[in-house]
């Protein structure tokens, strides 16, 4: 191995061949790998998945077997719509599929704030922050009203994309059937 190439160095191993630990946590609960994630924050690489099935997908794709057909996607997958939730910022538009929904500048700073990490859970007062810019006042109120028009707004669209509040913390993000979220160049 030359110190320029860095590729030969097995998985789960540094760039001395010291193996390094790896954290891998399994839950369904999107509130429980977040409330992991923030543990464990810095301890070591961490790995989060929903189930065991998922784990095994993941370690069966960095490692396949030799001589193992790649296995392919259903059809199904294959032929699904793009559920894409597409934000255009120049426009103040949500699209999904062929449907396009208006919204206002408080709207669009709203979801683009909460799409910006879609695994956060967002406090009132950081929501108040991003999107009405305004350290003074808080309330929380006027986040509630932005986000039950957005959310109905989201409904209208179709997409799987909603607004969950987590009790006692905040806001975030909610991706029911996984579509890809992009802005308006993705």
């Amino acid at each position: 191995m030359t110190e320029d190439d860095d590729s030969t160095v097995p998985a789960g191993f540094d760039e001395t061949g010291s193996p390094f630990p790896l954290v891998i946590a399994v839950t369904p609960s999107p509130a429980e790998r977040i409330r992991l994630a923030e543990h464990l924050d810095g301890i070591a690489p961490l790995l989060l998945v929903a189930d065991l099935d998922e784990l095994r997908r993941l370690i069966a794709s960095a490692h396949p077997q030799p001589g193992a057909v790649p296995a392919q996607p259903p059809a199904a997958a294959q032929a699904a719509p793009d559920d894409t939730l597409r934000i255009d910022p120049a426009r103040l538009t949500a699209r999904c599929r062929d449907r396009e929904v208006p919204l206002t500048r408080l709207e669009h700073d709203l979801l683009a704030c909460l799409i910006s990490e879609p695994v956060r859970v967002w406090s009132y007062a950081e929501l108040h922050r991003s999107v009405w810019r305004a350290e003074g006042r808080q309330r929380t109120a006027d986040v509630q009203s932005l986000v039950k028009r957005l959310r109905r707004k989201l409904g209208e669209l179709g997409t799987g994309v909603t607004i969950v509040a987590v009790r006692g913390v905040g806001l975030r993000v909610t991706d029911h059937r996984r579509p890809r979220v992009s802005g308006a160049d993705g």
